[in-house]
């Protein structure tokens, strides 16, 4: 029980750096920036903002243990498939392998948080 507890909160501790406080200290620190990876991908000004939230809103989702099932499933599709589109953007627009790789890494970081959730009963 305990190993899955640690697997569990190590792998939604990396998501929920990546995922949303990055986005959220780059917004606030160094606006500048926010738009850098979304407009070389050839996506609208917006959209970056738009996903930063929604990334912020799935992370909280995911971590707050009194959440909904149904919302707590939400917010893990959500995220999965903002990393599934990054990596289809990579590939299709850039070609950088690195830039490609990265959401593959980070979506299997999410799955293993998920696989680990359904271990621990207080977080489903």
């Amino acid at each position: 029980m305990k190993r899955n507890v640690i697997i569990f909160w190590t792998a939604i501790i990396i998501i929920a750096l990546w995922e949303a406080v990055m986005p959220m200290t780059t917004w606030i620190f160094a606006p500048e920036y926010m738009t850098v990876g979304t407009k070389a991908l050839g996506y609208p000004d917006y959209f970056a903002y738009s996903l930063a939230i929604a990334k912020v809103l799935g992370v909280i989702a995911i971590i707050y243990p009194k959440t909904p099932g149904k919302l707590k499933e939400w917010a893990y599709a959500g995220l999965s498939f903002t990393l599934i589109f990054a990596f289809i953007s990579h590939t299709l627009v850039d070609k950088n392998l690195g830039y490609m790789i990265m959401p593959l890494v980070f979506l299997g970081i999410l799955a293993l948080s998920y696989y680990y959730k359904s271990k621990i009963p207080t977080m489903n």
